[in-house]
């Protein structure tokens, strides 16, 4: 059984915990963002290439128009080609935003699979929102706070895919009051759905402080002021997980009980009093609830 790692750990997942992982068949890293990391590396990046390639498909190109006319970027004028939204949001955030697009396109669209995607956009959309309105909080670029909750949970739809007993120990952990989500995971595999979900964030090229925040998401230890994880990873986590319980608070969607063993961490990392918080319960109603 591969044990979780310290909270302090910085360093890329190692040869042999790579090498555990191959039979669980990680997503390949998608070719578009193939071409978009090789431009990205380039002094003068071809964005006619770039958005040539995303028109291929239709899904990814409506995604991306959609994305960058989200409230988040604070565009004025509408997008109305990619080419214009890569011109805007910039090669980094597009890259993001394709990611997350194609992470789901990955997966069949079962019932499950669609609710499942549904909780993890309207995270997305709720933290995005969060980090935009909490100034006084650990400051996460609202993009990033987006991605992340797109992300955060990745590894859950591999592991349905791949272990056929993995729905109840999933049910087993979204139960668990005291012990950390991933520890129920752990003691019947050989690892867990923030590990994959990380090495898939890493393969797939993500920034190094969201793949380390994807990694220690279900980790109190994480949160404390003495755990050496960027100060950006911790405010990703304390976004989603607030974003988390806001949905849970308003829909009854992703049921857990994360809140309880990493709500203090989060409303003290975010800065956030009762009284803030009940305030931010109730602005969210219409975003939790808001159809895509």
């Amino acid at each position: 059984m591969s044990p979780t790692p310290a909270p302090h750990d910085h360093e890329r997942l190692d040869t042999l915990l790579e090498s555990s992982f191959r039979n669980l068949d990680i997503p390949p890293r998608p070719a578009i963002l193939e071409r978009i990391g090789t431009e990205m590396r380039n002094e003068d990046p071809d964005f006619l290439r770039i958005s040539a390639a995303i028109n291929t498909d239709v899904s990814l190109s409506a995604g991306l128009i959609k994305t960058a006319n989200s409230p988040y970027f604070g565009i004025r004028r509408k997008v109305r080609s990619v080419r214009e939204a890569l011109m805007i949001l910039g090669l980094r955030i597009s890259s993001q935003a394709i990611a997350g697009l194609v992470l789901r396109q990955l997966f069949p669209a079962s019932q499950n699979m669609v609710r499942f995607w549904d909780a993890s956009a309207r995270i997305a959309r709720l933290s995005g929102w969060l980090a935009q309105r909490n100034p006084g909080g650990v400051w996460v670029p609202s993009e990033d706070a987006y991605t992340f909750g797109l992300f955060r949970d990745c590894g859950i739809p591999i592991l349905l895919q791949r272990i056929g007993r993995y729905p109840a120990i999933l049910a087993e952990a979204n139960r668990a009051r005291e012990r950390d989500f991933t520890a129920v995971e752990d003691d019947s595999l050989p690892t867990n759905h923030a590990m994959i979900g990380c090495l898939l964030a890493q393969s797939w090229w993500l920034p190094e402080e969201l793949c380390l925040a994807i990694r220690h998401h279900h980790s109190a230890a994480s949160l404390e002021e003495n755990a050496e994880i960027p100060l950006l990873s911790k405010g990703l986590i304390a976004y989603a997980q607030l974003a988390e319980h806001l949905l849970q608070h308003h829909t009854g969607l992703s049921l857990t009980r994360e809140w309880e063993k990493l709500g203090a961490s989060c409303q003290r990392l975010l800065n956030l009093s009762d009284e803030q918080l009940e305030q931010i319960r109730q602005d969210s109603a219409d975003i939790a609830t808001a159809e895509e």
